[in-house]
């Protein structure tokens, strides 16, 4: 017979449904474990006793591939449902206390992953209630992202002209030209812009927004930008750069290390460094949570200390 719901509140915990969300959302159970911080035979055992409590299995294996029986896939939107309805609680608790609580989720491109864990530093420091999920992505996938409202929050350089969102520059972003001290061109009191884009030039992918404020750069002088080798990630660049294989154009806030040990230096070309901002960006249409009014706010209230913070690691 099936348990009465008393009986299944007594056997039911929070921590099983948590688990059995993760292994749902991750499709294995060694992932979910990662996830979590648990070995998989802990998330086995959570699995089991869930199960045992339901007198249902929740997962089947066929083959080598997991996947959610029917009861499952009810179990999962219901425990989805309750996770949900507690973060609300805990929200307006929260307010009731005059404290923000509740998620805030924050999307980052790949060049504002340097940036973005000194904005968040004071941020949870005066919001300890607040958790913050951070994912960092391409431009290409950051833009998809904003056009399907997956997040609250998007930390980019160059907003997209195109859509309806507010934005809020809190630094400027400097991208320099680099090489090698061993360059040719490393000892130049000036260089034109043409003749750095002759060189081996060492860009990201199209679409990037380093990459793209490069070719903007160009586009107002009529001139044309050839990659010598494109990577998929400012890293990449970075080293390939160190290696002597060519020149770059990168944050100057990602480059900190190797210009204070003169792996990189910073080439004299006219019209550099290019200057943009680092911006908070959300849709206008968008009606904001409690945590991310505190985020902009927070933001919006210190932007002096945030750019001293910056030039004080800079320095």
């Amino acid at each position: 017979m099936p348990h009465t719901l008393h009986q299944l509140l007594s056997r039911l915990t929070f921590r099983q449904l948590q688990v059995f969300l993760t292994v749902h959302e991750c499709r294995s159970y060694s992932r979910a474990g990662e996830q979590l911080g648990l070995t998989q035979p802990a998330v086995s055992s959570q699995i089991r006793q869930l199960e045992a409590a339901l007198e249902l299995p929740v997962f089947e294996y066929v083959g080598r591939k997991l996947y959610t029986t029917a009861a499952g896939e009810r179990l999962a939107v219901t425990a989805a449902g309750i996770f949900e309805s507690l973060k609300n609680l805990q929200t307006d608790l929260a307010a009731q206390q005059g404290r923000v609580a509740g998620e805030l989720k924050l999307v980052a491109v790949n060049t504002a992953q340097y940036v973005v864990p000194y904005l968040l530093k004071g941020f949870v420091a005066a919001h300890p209630d607040v958790t913050v999920n951070l994912r960092v992505v391409n431009r290409a996938e950051a833009l998809r992202r904003l056009d399907d409202n997956e997040d609250h929050l998007m930390i980019m350089g160059i907003v997209p002209e195109d859509k309806p969102l507010n934005v809020l520059p809190f630094l400027d972003n400097e991208l320099i030209a680099v090489a090698t001290k061993a360059h040719p061109l490393a000892n130049a009191e000036s260089i034109t812009a043409e003749r750095f884009l002759k060189e081996q030039l060492l860009l990201r992918e199209s679409g990037s927004g380093s990459r793209l404020a490069l070719e903007l750069f160009c586009q107002e002088r009529r001139l044309s930008v050839t990659p010598f080798m494109e990577l998929g990630a400012n890293d990449a660049i970075k080293h390939a750069a160190m290696a002597g294989l060519g020149v770059a154009v990168l944050p100057r806030l990602s480059l900190r290390a190797e210009l204070q040990l003169g792996q990189l230096v910073p080439l004299p070309v006219k019209g550099f460094p290019l200057r943009r901002s680092w911006c908070v960006v959300y849709p206008k249409s968008k009606y904001p949570t409690p945590a991310m009014s505190a985020f902009v706010d927070y933001v919006r209230q210190n932007l002096k200390q945030i750019a001293a913070s910056f030039h004080e690691q800079a320095g």
